[in-house]
């Protein structure tokens, strides 16, 4: 007898930072694997293909979350999609709609439409904590949970667009979901770190490249919430293939200070500058948010030492930390409000 054939997925964004190690894990685990790119033959994009089972099971589709006719096409035959496409603005956000929120809302909206089309039965969405923080009726103090949404008409009236967008597209996905009977889970995660797999550097990646680096601004102490882009990966697949996952779920497993961040790498790698930070605590201004839900599904993220240093480690591999034309050292706007 001929064996079954390898269940179907598909994966928006495929060439990104959360989307490769995703697409990775998935190829490790049998899937057959849809992945939507802007262009298959660029360059940037080259490390899919070098994946195990990528020959076999890995098939590259040119789409736009803007166009809803090639997204349907990529989802053809597809059991579940992963919708982990969305901009993440390194520069200030000259004109939010086309940027940051068209993309994301119309994208979601688009990804889901074309799903009910085909017949996808069960839709994982990469949301944000930028779409759980930003609530200032939440009791100050009190754990965040996935219960707490950011107010939309906040982030707009402080034009921090990308939690606007985060939020207003994981609203419309919930909001579709219902609506439509389609099963959809969103997943929150924090500031990503960890190894990357794809060659160009992201915005949180940059921001840890700027800590170690030291550059020009002083940094305010804050705590900051972390996970491991691989146990982004995991989360994903565990809320797609437990059949009991429903709503969101918060990704966000470890938090710790500038000042303790600088401290722990000065420990292993002491021979970099890093940065200057206040040495004002801010613990008790940023409630802390739990990822109880997630954990009690199985999920077991790495520690945060691990995720840390094996960045710094990756860093150094890739070349990353060089010092010199060629290397810059920037720390990207959208994390310009840890500065002073």
């Amino acid at each position: 007898m001929a064996s079954p054939p390898p269940p179907r997925v598909c994966v928006t964004g495929g060439g990104g930072y959360v989307a490769s190690w995703l697409v990775k894990l998935l190829l490790s685990r049998g899937y057959a694997v849809h992945a939507t790119v802007r262009d298959p033959s660029d360059p940037k994009n080259a490390h899919l293909q070098q994946l195990d089972g990528a020959r076999e099971r890995l098939r590259l589709f040119k789409a736009d979350v803007l166009d809803r006719d090639a997204l349907a096409t990529a989802v053809v035959a597809c059991e579940g999609v992963f919708h982990v496409a969305s901009p993440v603005p390194a520069d200030k956000v000259l004109d939010p709609e086309s940027e940051v929120l068209s993309p994301a809302v119309k994208g979601t909206l688009n990804v889901l439409q074309a799903c009910s089309a085909n017949n996808v039965q069960k839709v994982v969405v990469v949301s944000s904590t930028a779409a759980v923080y930003f609530n200032p009726s939440w009791p100050q103090g009190r754990t965040k949970d996935e219960s707490c949404w950011s107010d939309r008409d906040l982030c707009i009236k402080n034009e921090n667009w990308y939690c606007a967008a985060k939020t207003i597209a994981e609203e419309t996905a919930v909001e579709y979901g219902e609506k439509n009977g389609l099963i959809v889970v969103t997943v929150c995660p924090c500031i990503v770190l960890g190894p990357l797999l794809q060659p160009l550097i992201n915005a949180s990646s940059e921001l840890l490249v700027y800590i170690i680096k030291g550059g020009p601004r002083v940094l305010k102490n804050l705590p900051w919430n972390i996970v491991d882009v691989r146990d982004v990966a995991d989360a994903l697949l565990l809320v797609y293939e437990k059949v009991e996952s429903s709503g969101r779920y918060i990704c966000a497993p470890n938090r710790i200070s500038t000042n303790n961040m600088v401290n722990l790498f000065k420990k292993s790698y002491p021979n970099y500058n890093y940065v200057n930070c206040d040495n004002k605590d801010y613990e008790s201004e940023i409630s802390p948010v739990t990822s109880e839900k997630l954990k009690s599904l199985g999920w077991n993220p790495r520690t945060m030492e691990k995720t840390l240093l094996d960045n710094i480690e990756y860093f150094e591999k890739a070349g990353f930390l060089r010092d010199g034309e060629g290397y810059p050292c920037r720390l990207p706007h959208i994390f310009h409000f840890a500065s002073d």
